[in-house]
């Protein structure tokens, strides 16, 4: 097993594992840090997939697909936002409702575009891009720097998410809307808009990680490409403590469990059930969850709607 783990092979791969779920957490930590949950996520994830592969399918152009998928996420974040915000419904009732419709959606619009092929239509997925000089690195050039574009972008996403929430006047304003939308409001911060913004920005963070499992982990779209890594994000927000660096963290410690159990499944011991190797991640998830949650310093204003008239 420690051979297994220290090849170059295996940490390239955990890295690229660990992109999607770091993209999709840190916005969804974001959405929760203005004090919006959004278990709409598994659905946002799904319907951006499918919306992002099929303008790559039909356009030729991956970078078209991102965009459209991160739109695809924005959008259907935005009708999360009015029903939460604006309107003030269960935060938790309205991110159901958004997964379902959005779940079924993809599936609607999957059938009314391909039909159903014998085989699930495919694309030439992204290509690796390796960085001049750093990819020659020993062990950390291949692992680090000759990955695809999209884990890169994810990567500086991390330490710039963390820039702009504890070091600019709109990260400020973020944190104290999720923490105190009164005092926020009094200080002249409009609550309602900024929860909007970071609802969306999350949900457009969502849809990119959804076009990368269709348009450079699995080059294809299935119904089961996300196959519950948007709960697991909700999962990894509490156990990175709602922090850009510990959610970022935590995304490459459920990379590095999900992984090792791939290569655990090729590594001949046919007499353990597959199944019991899929079940590791979310085994550790669970853990997780059941050792941070008691003392997990969640957003105040967390599931809490924001009503001007009422103090």
């Amino acid at each position: 097993m420690l051979d297994q783990i220290l090849q170059v092979g295996f940490l390239a791969a955990m890295v690229r594992i660990a992109t999607p779920l770091a993209a999709a957490t840190l916005g969804e930590m974001v959405s929760e840090r203005a004090g919006v949950l959004n278990l709409g996520i598994e659905g946002i994830m799904l319907l951006s997939a499918m919306t992002g592969f099929t303008t790559a399918f039909f356009s030729g152009s991956l970078w078209l697909g991102v965009l459209a998928a991160a739109l695809t996420g924005a959008l259907v974040a935005a009708l999360h936002a009015v029903l939460t915000v604006l309107l003030g419904l269960s935060q938790h009732v309205s991110g159901i409702a958004v997964t379902l419709f959005a779940s079924g959606l993809a599936f609607f619009l999957y059938r009314l575009v391909f039909g159903q092929p014998s085989t699930p239509p495919s694309i030439q997925g992204f290509r690796t891009v390796p960085l001049p000089l750093l990819s020659g690195i020993p062990v950390l050039g291949p692992v680090l720097f000759d990955q695809f574009a999209l884990v890169y972008l994810v990567v500086l996403a991390v330490p710039l998410a963390a820039f702009v929430l504890y070091r600019t006047p709109w990260g400020l304003a973020l944190r104290m809307v999720g923490e105190n939308p009164h005092a926020a409001d009094s200080a002249g911060v409009g609550v309602l808009a900024t929860r909007f913004q970071a609802v969306i920005l999350g949900g457009a963070l969502m849809g990119v990680a959804g076009a990368y499992l269709c348009m450079a982990q699995f080059s294809s779209f299935t119904f089961g490409v996300v196959s519950g890594r948007g709960w697991v994000c909700i999962a990894l927000v509490v156990f990175g403590r709602w922090d850009p660096w510990r959610c970022g963290l935590a995304a490459l410690l459920f990379a590095f469990v999900d992984a090792l159990q791939l290569r655990l499944q090729a590594s001949g011991l046919g007499h353990i059930p597959y199944q019991a190797f899929l079940t590791l991640p979310f085994l550790l998830t669970i853990i997780a969850m059941a050792s941070v949650s008691r003392d997990a310093a969640a957003p105040a204003a967390l599931l809490r709607p924001f009503r001007k008239e009422e103090r």
